[in-house]
């Protein structure tokens, strides 16, 4: 083994991250590689109703007015490669953009753009052929606003080894930037199924930014100076482990746990996490603190990958409408619940005498009162809530109705309601996502640079890629000590999102020997119930003996998910902290030593 060190700083975990990530990294000079990941579900669908009103639109427009304008002449000075996913859905649009920008500056990067990811002219064939989404089961629907395959890697790697400065993608796996170039510099095959499970793990930390350095921690309280947070680097070496850290003298800060977290995020079933090049196996991933900013991650493993992408797409199916009042005083949660519920019974009627349908969908939620909480709210005397109403309709022109009947609630109804201003709400497109598999052989890959095209052919290696035997913790052993409730937070870390309609929970015991009694005490029973009033389906969870942690999988538990869900937390952000407040029995002595 080399021992070259390949150095990937990344700069954006979403489309509108902050603007200090490029330049702070670039400036570092710490780094070979600038990644940039742009797109999350909720995304394409922002970029598809942008490309429905505009056609050159539908990219990542920050990518280029914000990050590259700010550090395009000192990245090709320093000789830094760059690879972006802002391509979204108009990835030569975005290719254009940046040309013109490099040539306003006097520079002429090579820039390549990765295509084959847009399926849209499939759909009629798909639909034909009775494919279904892979979550629900539904038909594929008429009304497709876009339809992109999540990519693998091979594409990049391609286009850096014929010497491409910046690389564009469209849709991508989030890791695919990161594991591109690591590909491209130590040649690795399409079967070195551990290395690539490992940079496809550097590829996930450093995926969501500043979630790797402190953002988003359980304990927050230990993470310094939030305005200047660094964003992550990590120095990968040729058998896929690799080292986490940070610019010097940049907030934030590099732990184990914070890894950790970041790890779980959004996995699934850590044993089978399905990429494009391959199936990886995190349950034994070792994460260490080796210095006061630096965090090793070693341990992953690989198998062959699926020989089908999925494919994200979205649909058309209506319009939605949010307005919210807030309400001050005594019984601030009963007046604020009666608001909501009078909006949306005088606006029906009213719907109808103008012959109308009724709202596809109408919620009332409260802000201030732990609406999400249900029956565990502890806000019942809350004296200031935000009441917000959310209705959906196949017409916008039945919202204008509804948008005129929130202010009056001020005037009308519950005493000490306000509002802090902004204007009637206004109606936007409803998009819904869904998402499906296709076989890898029906896309034909590529890349263009200079003008010329060059294809990208992807090896359909067949084995099973999801058969693994599952892991459980060492069983507790209660003894007949007292028992001592303790909020789940004193024993774990945890953080939690989602994909699609179901919440990923991951929780890491913050001593590997409390991690049996974690499994025992926090089943998906107990977790099922806790979350009752939100998750209408099952609840699984996983093993991970390398962190000493647990991954749950709360199937039909936001909604619909996305841009789809009305809730105020449609992506489950927030459901791991709900799960840290869940009471746990655990023995006296051990209460005592926390």
């Amino acid at each position: 083994m080399s021992n070259k060190i390949v150095r990937i700083g990344g700069a954006s975990g979403f489309w509108g991250d902050s603007m200090v990530g490029a330049p702070q990294l670039v400036n570092s000079g710490l780094i070979d590689y600038l990644v940039f990941d742009y797109l999350a579900e909720t995304t394409m669908a922002i970029l598809a109703a942008a490309r429905a009103r505009k056609p050159e639109m539908g990219y990542a427009t920050d990518f280029v007015d914000v990050a590259m304008k700010t550090v395009l002449p000192e990245v090709m000075r320093r000789g830094i490669k760059v690879v972006a996913n802002a391509g979204g859905i108009n990835p030569k649009a975005c290719a254009a953009a940046l040309r013109a920008l490099a040539e306003s500056q006097g520079l002429q990067p090579r820039i390549a753009v990765v295509e084959g990811d847009d399926v849209s002219s499939l759909m009629s064939q798909l639909r034909s052929l009775k494919s279904k989404d892979m979550f629900t089961g539904d038909p594929l629907p008429e009304n497709v606003l876009s339809a992109s395959a999540y990519l693998g890697a091979l594409p990049v790697a391609r286009a850096l080894d014929a010497g491409a400065d910046i690389v564009i993608t469209g849709r991508c796996v989030d890791s695919a930037t990161t594991l591109g170039p690591l590909i491209h510099e130590f040649g690795w095959s399409p079967v070195d199924y551990d290395r690539l499970a490992g940079g496809s793990l550097a590829g996930h930390i450093i995926e969501c930014g500043c979630q790797a350095t402190g953002g988003l921690h359980t304990d927050w309280q230990d993470v310094p100076d939030w305005p200047h947070i660094g964003y992550p680097i990590v120095d990968c070496i040729e058998d896929g482990s690799f080292v986490v850290s940070k610019p010097p003298g940049t907030g934030g800060v590099v732990l184990r746990a914070a890894v950790a977290e970041q790890l779980v995020y959004e996995i699934g079933d850590p044993g089978a996490y399905m990429l494009p090049d391959v199936c990886c196996d995190f349950r034994n991933v070792v994460i260490e603190q080796i210095g006061p900013e630096q965090v090793r991650v070693s341990g992953a493993r690989g198998r062959v990958p699926s020989p089908s992408y999925k494919v994200s797409a979205t649909s058309m199916v209506g319009y939605r409408c949010a307005g919210s009042m807030v309400i001050v005083g005594i019984d601030a949660a009963a007046k604020a619940r009666r608001t909501g519920e009078a909006i949306i019974t005088r606006t029906r009627e009213l719907l109808q005498k103008a012959g109308h349908k009724d709202f596809s969908s109408a919620r009332v939620e409260l802000l201030g009162a732990e609406a999400l909480y249900g029956p565990y709210s502890r806000a019942e005397t809350a004296r200031e809530v935000m009441v917000r109403v959310v209705v959906d309709h196949p017409s916008s022109a039945a919202l204008e109705i509804f948008s005129r009947e929130i202010a009056p609630s001020g005037t009308s109804w519950a005493p000490g309601t306000t509002s802090p201003g902004g204007g009637r709400p206004s109606a936007s497109p409803l998009t819904k996502p869904f998402a499906f598999l296709l076989g890898k052989s029906a896309l034909t890959l590529s890349f263009t640079m200079d003008g010329h095209k060059q294809t990208v052919s992807v090896p359909l290696i067949q084995g099973d890629s999801t058969d693994h035997e599952t892991t459980v913790p060492v069983a507790w052993l209660d003894t007949d000590e007292p028992q001592i409730e303790v909020p789940l937070i004193r024993l774990a870390w945890a953080r939690s999102g989602d994909k699609g309609n179901i919440s990923n929970i991951g929780v890491i015991a913050r001593r590997a020997e409390w991690l049996p009694l974690i499994w025992s005490r926090v089943t998906p029973e107990v977790v099922h119930g806790y979350f009752a009033h939100l998750v209408k389906g099952r609840v699984e969870r996983f093993h991970l003996p390398g962190i000493s942690a647990i991954n749950y999988l709360l199937h039909e538990a936001l909604d619909g998910g996305g841009p789809s869900s009305t809730r105020m937390d449609p992506l489950g952000k927030g459901m791991g902290q709900m799960l840290l407040d869940l009471p746990v029995w655990v023995p006296k002595s051990l209460a005592d030593s926390l």
